[in-house]
């Protein structure tokens, strides 16, 4: 892999807050579309009453497996292509473009369930496009971060979609879906009131994701330019390249597959967590989006005071304490009931898990060459998604087994131990200001990202 010059001068602070806008402005889709707003109106309203022995909710299963599935596929070809061309700035906004007009799209999911197919295909390619987005746009965390600062700058961006999510989500709520159509008054009837929540949210993230377009510098190419590559000559580049980098680097392996499985866990506790609440410590399912944002400001607090600890630290040290944090919750909320019990511990809970995926990101940066950053957060989505069933499944598994929701919990302790123990024996990125001894006999020479090569 041939690396490209990095950056040399500290990038200004009004280009770390127009990347991290992009992550605020994200909640468009994260918040509205696919977690709180549309994905509830598409089985809720839309597919309600869909004929036949197949439910909306299998429906929505099933597309987002598929999207799922095409993600992991495209992913590290898409970001290979944006290092070797050293356009990740501009994939990062055809990506961003396709997102806000899917969003948008949404407008015309009626409620009926003729309209469901519609809203399924628009929601899977949005998630698509958004995944495909975020790999250009942590590949550029290079571009407005240095080596010193990489971890603040990842949990502040990772903080802002927390924060962002928040505004959107009260305001949209208030604004068009509580009561008779908010504050507002819009009509309810044939959805309207969802439909114009997504018009806001695809503007949200269109508004918010401008200014990192207009002040980030294009990243140059990671080499000279050869041929291009098709499909087919796209997948062989990125084997070779993954036995090069297992050569030269084999830690950044370790480590995508460490973060697969612990990513997963965290995942699920966000996934999961909702229906834990209500029927496991007796939540309304009113509280519950209270109990939402304030996860959500817990989380962005702990990324903040983590990005602070990554710089100092290492991302490794954050990434362990979090986790282990992380388990020790998981199993005492295994064993206390009671909504006030619940709220503590979840609390704390989202305290780690913000720390945790900021992190993350950082880490990959420090590993990984310079130049090849879309390339490898590529397989970071890849990666992740290889293993995406896993803790749904132990969760499954565990609540049949013992016939209690509460034993799902189980699952999902299980999937953050694993990624713990397999982490452990990753290498520490080398703090900067760190001189290894890479001159002697049979030692190695140091690159631009405080690795050593043969």
């Amino acid at each position: 892999m041939t690396a490209a010059a990095p950056v040399a001068t500290p990038p200004r602070r009004r280009r770390v807050w127009a990347w991290g806008l992009w992550d605020w402005g994200s909640a468009g889709f994260q918040h509205i579309a696919l977690t709180f707003v549309f994905s509830v109106y598409l089985t809720d309203a839309v597919g309600a009453d869909l004929p036949g022995t197949i439910s909306a909710n299998s429906w929505l299963a099933w597309s987002t497996a598929a999207a799922g599935l095409a993600i992991a596929l495209m992913a590290p070809v898409v970001g290979q292509s944006a290092d070797r061309a050293g356009r990740r700035l501009r994939a990062t906004a055809v990506w961003t473009a396709l997102v806000v007009l899917c969003i948008a799209g949404m407008f015309f999911v009626r409620d009926d369930w003729t309209d469901l197919w519609l809203g399924l295909l628009l929601l899977g390619a949005a998630s698509i496009f958004v995944e495909l987005a975020y790999v250009s746009y942590y590949a550029l965390m290079s571009q407005v971060s240095t080596p010193s600062t990489v971890g603040r700058v990842s949990g502040f961006g990772w903080a802002l979609g927390y924060l962002g999510g928040i505004v959107l989500l009260l305001g949209v709520y208030l604004g068009f879906l509580s009561g008779n159509g908010g504050l507002f008054g819009v009509p309810t009837a044939a959805g309207i009131d969802v439909r114009i929540t997504m018009l806001v949210a695809a503007g949200w993230f269109a508004l918010f994701a401008l200014p990192m377009f207009l002040l980030l510098p294009e990243t140059p190419p990671a080499g000279p330019r050869g041929p291009r590559l098709g499909i087919v000559g796209s997948y062989r580049r990125l084997v070779t390249d993954l036995r090069a980098l297992y050569r030269t680097s084999p830690h950044t392996v370790y480590f995508l597959g460490a973060s697969a499985l612990y990513r997963d866990g965290l995942n699920a506790i966000f996934a999961f967590g909702g229906v834990l609440a209500v029927t496991v410590y007796g939540l309304e399912p009113g509280q519950v989006l209270i109990f939402g944002v304030a996860i959500n400001v817990v989380a962005a607090l702990g990324c903040l005071v983590g990005g602070s600890l990554d710089d100092r630290l290492g991302p490794k040290a954050v990434i362990v304490g979090s986790l282990a944090g992380a388990v020790v919750v998981a199993v005492v909320l295994l064993f206390v009931s009671g909504p006030t019990m619940f709220w503590t511990f979840g609390l704390i809970l989202g305290l780690f898990v913000g720390p945790a995926q900021a992190s993350s990101r950082s880490y990959l940066n420090r590993l990984c060459p310079t130049g090849t950053e879309g390339q490898l957060f590529g397989l970071y989505a890849t990666t992740g998604r290889a293993v995406s069933f896993l803790a749904p499944a132990l969760i499954g598994l565990f609540t049949a087994l013992l016939g209690s929701d509460r034993a799902g919990t189980i699952g999902i302790v299980l999937v953050l131990l694993a990624g713990l123990v397999a982490l452990l024996p990753v290498r520490t990125p080398i703090p900067v200001g760190s001189r290894p001894r890479c001159d002697g006999p049979g030692n190695r020479q140091m690159n631009t990202r405080d690795s050593c090569r043969e």
